[in-house]
């Protein structure tokens, strides 16, 4: 079965180009073309991901990033002409999974779907991860801590996730972006450090011991010290 994606676009002529090239590429496609009708249909829809404007006539992307974001994991592109590094950064931390300025070109839009998709796929394996007191379980997208619940958001987990498969090991910057949003901030933004510090409350407050490591210069690494 082809993945069903949902465009959220007011500009007319976008929103039917980019359903028109979906549907060529193999997608099922959706539009809705304001902030009401959008979260109309998300109530009836589960679509396997989401290309959301920011600018949008009633209710605004973010609004509906949030409140998409508090269902489930279901990746979230957010397309828009806001190109400034603080435009991404509040995008990112309020719930979408990948950021794509307009003007845009059509494969590279291709190809961050692929990347989200494929992410989501991995997730279905029921993988499940461990390393000091943590448990991650892919599939069932549930973090436990020394057997207690922590609850993540979807990027939060993300970054996790990617902590733990290189335990042991400085992850830069530049590696979490490039891995978890398919490119960097050419050396700015501090969206990394929102969601470490993030992941730090969370997770010492289960009562784990301080298990993300700065390395100053260099990145992160998740190390456990007995």
């Amino acid at each position: 079965m082809s993945a069903h994606i949902l465009v959220i676009e007011d500009e007319a002529a976008l929103a039917a180009s980019l359903r028109r090239g979906l549907i060529l590429e193999g997608f099922t496609v959706s539009v809705a073309n304001d902030g009401p009708s959008a979260l109309a249909m998300l109530r009836t829809q589960t679509p396997d991901l989401v290309i959301l404007d920011w600018m949008l006539p009633g209710v605004d992307g973010l609004e509906i990033a949030r409140r998409f974001r508090m269902l489930g994991p279901t990746p979230i592109i957010m397309l828009t002409a806001r190109d400034t590094v603080a435009d991404r950064v509040t995008g990112l931390t309020n719930g979408a999974d990948d950021y794509l300025c307009k003007p845009f070109a059509f494969e590279e839009l291709l190809a961050r779907i692929q990347v989200q998709l494929r992410r989501v796929q991995a997730q279905a394996t029921g993988e499940v991860l461990r390393y000091g007191p943590i448990t991650l379980d892919v599939g069932a997208h549930v973090v436990q801590v020394d057997g207690r619940p922590a609850r993540l958001t979807a990027k939060e987990f993300e970054v996790l996730d990617l902590l733990l498969r290189n335990a042991g090991h400085v992850i830069t910057r530049t590696v979490f972006y490039e891995r978890l949003w398919g490119y960097d901030f050419g050396g700015e933004g501090n969206a990394v450090e929102v969601y470490i510090s993030a992941l730090r409350q969370k997770l010492e407050a289960q009562g784990a011991p301080r298990l993300i490591h700065t390395v100053r210069g260099l990145g992160y690494v998740l190390r456990h010290e007995s």
